[in-house]
């Protein structure tokens, strides 16, 4: 079961839950039926928000690249759209069977009210995700992004001069072994030995 379904119809069970203590409580005591209605909504906030502090620190922990990041904003959206529709759905039904639940029609109940269970979700439960990757990234160290190639130190220096260092040898090497095997250099030996044959068959020629 995905993540956004299972939170959605976590909450959906609890939105029907609270519908219904609603309901009874505001029969009860009918002079506190704003302050019963507050109450259960506010305690349903808690419970989203807390399940979203969990889902932000746990994010943090396991990827601390924040590019790296789950999108919990997308999964607690689905969530909350899940919730409120199939609470709302449950809500209307339950209304036809249990007297003390206050329902609208169906169609409130998918839109309206739908709607409002969702922005009791997604609100809480996002801010939440955003303080707890803050508390996680508050603790861990500040690690400096390194440009590639970049030394870190004077060891990560020493280590890339002694990679480079005999690769650049060999370069000088064989640039010096090509300049001395290139044509030019090859005249520039030859031409001393062919002076030294004509001057040889010269003093030959006055001997004679």
């Amino acid at each position: 079961m995905t993540t956004w379904l299972l939170r959605g119809l976590a909450f959906a069970a609890g939105m029907v839950i609270v519908r219904i203590v609603q309901g009874t409580l505001i029969n009860i005591y009918e002079t506190k039926a704003g302050l019963i209605s507050v109450v259960l909504v506010v305690v349903f906030g808690i419970a989203a928000f807390l399940w979203g502090l969990i889902d932000g620190r746990g994010d943090a922990n396991d990827n601390p690249d924040p590019d790296r990041r789950r999108d919990l904003a997308m999964t607690w959206l689905l969530a909350g759209l899940v919730a409120g529709i199939v609470s709302g759905l449950i809500t209307w039904v339950v209304s036809l069977f249990y007297k003390n639940v206050y329902a609208e029609g169906l169609i409130s109940e998918l839109t309206t009210y739908a709607a409002f269970t969702a922005l009791m979700v997604f609100v809480p439960a996002i801010a939440a995700v955003a303080i707890g990757r803050f508390l996680v990234d508050r603790k861990r160290p500040d690690e400096p992004r390194r440009r590639y190639g970049e030394a870190h130190d004077v060891f990560d220096a020493v280590e890339t001069e002694d990679r480079t260092g005999p690769i650049a040898g060999l370069t000088h090497e064989s640039a010096a072994t090509e300049a001395h095997t290139s044509p030019v250099a090859t005249a520039e030996r030859d031409e001393p030995t062919e002076q030294i044959d004509m001057t040889s068959k010269s003093d030959k020629s006055d001997k004679s």
